[in-house]
C-alpha cells in the first residue's frame, strides 16, 4: 500500500496513507473533515464514505460549521 490522493469531482479532498493493514484518510477540505483520521480497507471505500457524507446535507453542514472545526 502507498499513499494516494483522493479526488471527488476532480478536486482533491484528502489522501489515504498506509496505517497498519488499512488506509487512514487525511482530509484536506472542510467538507470531508468528519472523515479525517478514519481507517478504511480501500480507497474505493473512502470515496463511497465521502459521497455518503456529501449527499447528506446535515452531515455536510456539520462538517463545515466553525463550531465543529473548533471542536476537532
Amino acid at each position: 500500500m502507498q499513499k494516494q490522493v483522493i479526488e471527488i469531482g476532480g478536486e482533491a479532498v484528502g489522501v489515504v496513507v498506509p496505517d497498519e493493514d488499512r488506509l487512514k484518510f487525511v482530509a484536506v477540505k472542510y467538507s470531508v473533515w468528519d472523515l479525517d483520521s478514519q481507517r478504511f480497507s480501500s480507497a474505493d471505500e473512502v470515496r463511497a464514505a465521502i459521497r455518503r457524507l456529501l449527499n447528506d446535507p446535515s452531515a455536510s453542514t456539520r462538517a463545515m460549521s466553525p463550531a465543529h472545526i473548533a471542536a476537532a
